[in-house]
């Protein structure tokens, strides 16, 4: 393992320009007649000129709203058929594996619902501020917007990524495994502005947020947190949120379980002690090895994963390869994320890439070679705290495996021989 350190290290730009130099040689020293075989597979390939530049594309108000390329079609997410009867109370998984840089597009970002999207009309929606106040407010969507705005990037994700690898791999696909996870630049004013507004009384210790959907959604949120980083969110990567992120305002809670991030945030009451809801007493709990149930464990710990190589992004051919990844810690900053290729004996250092962000996705990565060698690939990270990412042993051993919940122990590829890479477990 050691030697592949070295090599991983050895990749230098003289490494770098080897590899370039025998592409463009490859390249020089095609004949005519290997030209003409490309040619004859596609008439848009060297030396031919291609067909889109020999006539006019589309006018500059064709799309008044664009739209991804139609050869980027696949790009979309997906829900898994058998895990909810019912799509109005369903999830979809962002396609994470073809992502690039740090920020999820609007059109990827996860879905969760409880009673389907809701279609608000902005000039009639409300959000009321009352309880345990000194001067209960309803604020239109006109008022919210005339307090000054922030703007802040921050990872959101459901507490149940990940929850249907506890008990055995089974999702042979990086979409499905952990694929309940965005990240978004996200627009709005901080709650504690708004709270200052209402005046909290003295013995207002907690706050329930509810939504305007079918289902009333609520979570209660202690008002430290909301004093701390809670944002009330109307706008999301620059434009204002879509109808299945809660548009036209929604509640985000920066590091913290999805679910307290409630979508068309109507209502928000401060009082003395939190508030037992079906869906805090029967679904956000999680369950332990010796039967009793763990309430209120808001923080999303420490993750990460490989994106590149995984089952939807195998290896096609031997030579260098960029092992890339996403890590995130509702804790903080990621510190350090390291690379195991033999299932955890040994380790190597990744680079961590681009911004690294508080409660923010962070890129990382590792150059090295590949000739056909068998790897048990994973990751590990460690935030700015000294939290270092678990072990699906030492998970299971804290929580045993009936839980589906907080899942973010290591996970493992197997590459194989054939550059295919497959879902497993490693304790």
């Amino acid at each position: 393992m050691e030697q592949l350190a070295r090599e991983s290290e050895g990749l230098s730009i003289s490494d770098r320009r080897d590899f370039l130099k025998k592409g463009m040689l490859a390249a020089g020293a095609m004949t005519a007649t290997t030209f003409a075989g490309t040619a004859a597979a596609s008439k848009n390939l060297p030396p031919m000129e291609p067909s889109w530049g020999r006539q006019l594309g589309a006018g500059v108000v064709d799309k008044p709203y664009g739209q991804p390329s139609a050869y980027e079609k696949e790009v979309v997410r997906r829900t898994v058929p058998w895990l909810t009867a019912e799509s109005i109370a369903s999830i979809s998984m962002t396609p994470i594996q073809d992502l690039k840089g740090i920020i999820t597009p609007n059109g990827l970002v996860f879905e969760r619902y409880h009673a389907g999207v809701a279609q608000i009309k902005p000039e009639e929606h409300r959000l009321m501020i009352h309880g345990l106040v000194e001067r209960p407010i309803i604020f239109t969507m006109e008022d919210l917007m005339r307090f000054p705005s922030v703007s802040e990037i921050k990872f959101i994700e459901c507490p149940a990524n990940g929850g249907m690898e506890w008990k055995g791999a089974q999702m042979e696909a990086l979409q499905f495994t952990h694929g309940m996870l965005s990240c978004c630049e996200w627009t709005g004013v901080p709650l504690r502005v708004l709270l200052e507004e209402a005046g909290v009384k003295p013995e207002g210790k907690w706050i329930l947020a509810e939504g305007a959907d079918g289902s009333h959604m609520s979570r209660s949120i202690p008002l430290e947190k909301a004093l701390d980083d809670t944002l009330v969110v109307y706008a999301q990567n620059g434009e204002m949120l879509r109808p299945e992120q809660g548009y036209p305002l929604r509640l985000l809670n920066p590091g913290w379980e999805g679910n307290t991030s409630i979508k068309w945030l109507r209502r928000l009451e401060v009082g003395d002690k939190p508030w037992y809801h079906r869906e805090e007493t029967s679904k956000y709990t999680d369950l332990m090895a010796d039967g009793r149930a763990r309430k209120f464990t808001f923080v999303q710990e420490t993750n990460s994963v490989i994106t590149n190589p995984c089952p939807e992004n195998p290896i096609v051919k031997s030579g260098l390869i960029e092992i890339e990844g996403m890590a995130w810690s509702g804790r903080g900053k990621i510190k350090q994320v390291d690379i195991s290729f033999d299932g955890g004996v040994s380790w190597v250092p990744a680079n961590l890439k681009g911004l690294v962000l508080d409660k923010a996705l962070t890129r990382f990565s590792l150059v090295t070679k590949w000739d056909g060698q068998p790897w048990l690939l994973q990751s590990r990270a460690i935030d700015e705290t000294g939290y270092v990412q678990p072990t699906l042993g030492q998970l299971r051993e804290a929580r045993g495996t009936n839980s589906i919940y907080h899942k973010n122990s290591i996970h493992s590829w197997k590459v194989e021989a054939n550059g295919g890479v497959k879902n497993v477990q490693i304790s």
